[in-house]
């Protein structure tokens, strides 16, 4: 590059993120969600555009690009309408301080917006990117609006709060009095860490910000966040029933993989950009699945498939759900325990190494020991049956095939475990665990596990698309695959994403 003196590179594909909560949107990323928008909103000299989580500015500088070459045969002079996008057509509200100048940066060549450098010739040093210096609104100990810890960002002036200004308020329409907006697009930040039970503990903010845009009425609405909103995600319930229950979503692409998206920043369960269009009113939507550049698959479905709470994002396995549900069985979901099925969490230590009287085998990650009767908080009517016990987490990352879930293992009478496993049965007797087991090794269950799971952990509600079975007898996947009546493509797509369990 170096003896290319055409090269020109774009200082915003440089910035470093500023966090995994913070993530700088690539331009390429950027441009690929304006394509998704009504190219004629570039030509239109009313339209307006509000990007509520600016950091770089990226997203506003790349519309005012489209708006300069859209604009052009309307206001032939480029001054006039480089100013005309700027005090008309485009708005900012910023995240921090530091996110606030470097937009203003991106978008006005200068980071005072009445600097005698700013192309914008406004009368104020912040233009039309706005921030102002926010402290938490403290309640109990937490703030009302995001759940920020009081202990943790009550930091006064003199350090970033990250009470960030759009969803600190239950009346966003004050930044911008009076107008609407045709368009509000950006990339929110993802979650904010508490400093609760751990020192890496977050909880996912974007919904908030998704919540917050939509009380603003855009005509289109358009962000990149965190998949875990599909089937997971804790304190996400309400935001995805009320994602799965909107008929104005028109768009959803999908990245498993988020350094598809964001190379340096590796998000469990991937994420998704969405389209929002006010005038849409159907559950018909178009979904697209991308690994790398490469698009895998898209299909037009319904964004709730029948008798489910979340969203599938596969779009080749929808066929083989429908197929499944038509056997209106039970799920397995109704067998497996909640997280910490004895109430011991996985860093208690307090077993010992052989067995004494009253004693129960108590199994957690790296150890097997023994346990009081007495210790046991939770669930003591499981201690004497016989069970399976799997792990609680498991993750992969890269490319597919994946095993979805660690290997289960037979749990037998007067036993207990940790937080590490969830607890799976009871059963009467030995046999009908081995068979479960057996059911659980299958491609087909991991499969269908698959269809819930976009995290770590296998709560129970993962299992939710998993048929139940007879257990008085072993299962195979050649099986199930005639059970179920699966094709030959059916079969292979299984086969491709799944890898055996030895």
């Amino acid at each position: 590059m170096e003896n290319n003196k055409d090269y020109n590179p774009d200082v915003l594909n440089c910035i470093a993120n500023l966090s995994n909560d913070e993530v700088f949107t690539p331009p390429q990323l950027v441009n690929e969600m304006l394509d998704l928008l009504p190219q004629e909103l570039f030509s239109n000299p009313k339209a307006r555009f509000l990007d509520p989580f600016t950091k770089s500015g990226v997203f506003l500088r790349e519309i005012v690009k489209r708006l300069d070459v859209g604009l052009a045969s309307i206001i032939p002079d480029r001054q006039e309408r480089i100013l005309h996008i700027m005090h008309n057509q485009i708005f900012g509200i910023a995240l921090t301080e530091l996110t606030s100048l470097l937009a203003r940066r991106s978008v006005y060549c200068s980071k005072y917006a009445n600097s005698e450098h700013s192309i914008g010739r406004f009368k104020t040093k912040e233009g039309y990117i706005l921030y102002t210096p926010m402290q938490h609104s403290w309640q109990n100990g937490r703030c009302q609006y995001c759940g920020a810890s009081k202990e943790v960002f009550d930091r006064g002036d003199a350090a970033e709060t990250y009470a960030y200004n759009f969803i600190h308020t239950n009346n966003p329409e004050k930044f911008f009095p009076n107008m609407t907006f045709d368009v509000i697009i950006g990339n929110p930040p993802y979650q904010l860490n508490v400093g609760v039970e751990k020192e890496n503990y977050a909880i996912a903010i974007y919904h908030k910000f998704v919540q917050q845009a939509k009380k603003l009425n855009p005509h289109y609405l358009c962000m990149i966040i965190p998949a875990r909103w599909y089937a997971g995600g804790r304190g996400l319930d309400e935001f995805r029933d009320e994602m799965l229950h909107d008929n104005h979503i028109d768009t959803i692409i999908d990245y498993p993989n988020s350094t598809d998206c964001f190379p340096t920043v590796d998000l469990a369960g991937g994420v998704c950009i969405f389209m929002r269009d006010a005038n849409k009113d159907t559950q018909e939507i178009t979904v697209k699945s991308y690994s790398g550049n490469s698009l895998m698959s898209e299909m037009k479905r319904p964004l709730l498939e029948q008798k489910l709470t979340s969203f599938i994002r596969h779009n080749r396995s929808i066929t083989i759900l429908r197929k499944v549900q038509l056997s209106n069985e039970l799920t397995f979901e109704s067998l497996v325990s909640p997280q910490t099925p004895f109430g011991f969490v996985s860093s208690f230590r307090d077993f010992a190494d052989k067995p004494f009287k009253e004693s129960v085998k108590y199994y957690t990650y790296g150890y097997v020991g023994y346990v009081s009767i007495s210790q046991v908080t939770k669930n003591k009517q499981w201690i004497k049956p016989h069970k399976v016990y799997i792990s609680k987490a498991y993750g992969e990352r890269g490319d597919y095939p994946y095993l979805f879930l660690g290997k289960p293992f037979y749990g037998e009478p007067n036993s207990c475990c940790s937080q590490t496993y969830l607890m799976i049965g009871p059963f009467e007797d030995k046999n009908t665990c081995d068979n479960v087991i057996s059911y659980i090794s299958t491609k087909f269950f991991r499969f269908m596990v698959m269809l819930k799971k976009n995290s770590q952990d296998n709560m129970s509600y993962v299992f939710g698309c998993v048929p139940l079975q007879d257990f008085s007898e072993p299962w195979t996947d050649k099986k199930l695959y005639k059970k179920y009546n699966l094709s030959e493509e059916e079969i292979a797509f299984i086969e491709s994403m799944i890898r055996p369990m030895e």
